[in-house]
């Protein structure tokens, strides 16, 4: 996920994709854990996405990135 995919999104939309980051991380971290993690790049992936979205709920909304 881009960072420019989150600019158009609302506030409830971005709490959305938080709480589905969230559930994936957690499973993710459950397959790790009894050893059936497949694709472990995904768990790096998931945490930056979650941080993407973290960084847009705390922008004010007009705020544009550069």
């Amino acid at each position: 996920m881009k960072a420019s995919e989150l600019v158009g999104k609302t506030k409830d939309e971005l709490i959305t994709k938080l709480t589905d980051l969230k559930k994936e991380q957690f499973n993710l971290r459950f397959q790790k854990a009894t050893g059936q993690l497949e694709n472990t790049a995904r768990v790096r992936q998931v945490r930056r996405d979650i941080a993407r979205v973290r960084t847009a709920l705390g922008q004010p909304a007009g705020a544009k990135r550069a």
